[in-house]
């Protein structure tokens, strides 16, 4: 009979055989570098942080692949991303799909769903529903030739930053607001003059009265974009991102290019990426909200007939929109019937204030 010593003997040298077949297997791949420019500023606290711990932790991870980042504008566009990925001009790229939305329709609805689910939610729609295949999916449908993670879940966001109360859904029409995605599609059908400016253009924007209002992200992103100090009316709830997520883009040539164990890595660290940014986006938006209110902001919440009448306007484009584009509708249909089924349970288990 085989003794206990002889067991731990024989465990010991598996161990040291894959280990050493592991080092093997180390030394044969290719080193790859992925070059990543950013859609957003990597100082950006949340929006940016995520791309940076992405990067620390494939490169504490692993000696055969490098990541570095490139700042908006470094390389290209924060508009150009998706094409240069795709294309091979740069082989990754940290972005958000809404950025895409005119050229296709259902991307937003992988960035943020107007009065969907929150954070954790959404991740698992991504990955223990259809979201991660349908997102793959909409990028071949579409020619892109690129592989794509969704990473980085975050909280929700505000509504806005406005000049002047809203006391109905009256005060839309005309307004001059900047505003995201299919949100911004709501808004317009409300009588705002809708952009979509990037996030540095925001505040001169403001500052010199081209928009009267603007959303961007969450209370610690616009308290560093200094939104509290032209407009002191921030709103809830963020009804157009109640949550959000990024997107890991890699070249496919470039990830097929990747052996097993490589592509392992980097999904561990987009996984690891993603906790970290849907723990601290939650954790640190209360106490800016408060020092916010120091500085004279006033923390608003829509009166529920306006977000009533927001929320019509929104059905409204989701109706039109699946009219015009049939994938627009299977995700949306898929979103709809999957956040529906899971909040069976999450709403019997949420204790109201």
């Amino acid at each position: 009979m085989t003794s206990f010593k002889t067991m731990i003997r024989f465990a010991a040298i598996i161990v040291f055989a894959v280990a050493l077949t592991a080092g093997s297997a180390v030394a044969k791949e290719k080193k790859i570098l992925l070059k990543m420019p950013l859609a957003l500023p990597s100082s950006l606290p949340i929006l940016g942080e995520g791309a940076v711990y992405f990067q620390d932790m494939v490169n504490a991870m692993d000696e055969t692949i490098k990541v570095k980042l490139y700042e908006p504008g470094k390389l290209m566009p924060a508009f150009e991303i998706h094409d240069a990925v795709s294309t091979g001009k740069v082989n990754a790229g940290y972005s958000i799909s809404g950025y895409i939305q005119g050229k296709v329709p259902a991307a937003s609805l992988f960035a943020a769903l107007p009065f969907g689910p929150t954070a954790e939610v959404f991740a698992s729609w991504f990955r223990e529903g259809n979201g991660g295949k349908l997102y793959q999916e909409m990028y071949e449908k579409n020619g892109y030739d690129i592989k794509v993670f969704p990473v980085a879940p975050y909280a929700a966001e505000t509504a806005g930053w406005f000049r002047k109360p809203i006391e109905s859904a009256e005060d839309f029409k005309g307004l001059k607001i900047r505003f995201f995605g299919l949100g911004g599609k709501a808004m317009a059908k409300l009588g705002a003059s809708v952009a979509l400016l990037p996030g540095a253009e925001i505040f001169p924007a403001l500052e010199k009265g081209a928009l009267d209002a603007t959303e961007f992200s969450m209370p610690i992103v616009d308290k560093k974009l200094g939104f509290y100090k032209i407009a002191k009316y921030n709103y809830f709830p963020g009804w157009h991102q109640p949550s959000s997520t990024f997107e890991l883009l890699i070249n496919k040539k470039t990830w097929d290019s990747m052996s097993p164990r490589q592509q392992k890595v980097i999904q561990a660290a987009v996984e690891a990426t993603s906790f970290h940014i849907l723990t601290k986006s939650v954790a640190v938006q209360g106490k800016v909200m408060i020092e916010n209110e120091k500085n004279g902001v006033h923390n608003m919440t829509f009166k529920p007939e306006v977000l009533s009448a927001i929320e019509k306007a929104w059905n409204e484009v989701a109706a039109e929109e699946s009219a015009k584009d049939p994938f627009f509708k299977q995700v949306l249909e898929d979103q709809q019937q999957y956040f529906k089924e899971v909040s069976t349970f999450v709403k019997r288990s949420t204790i109201s204030d």
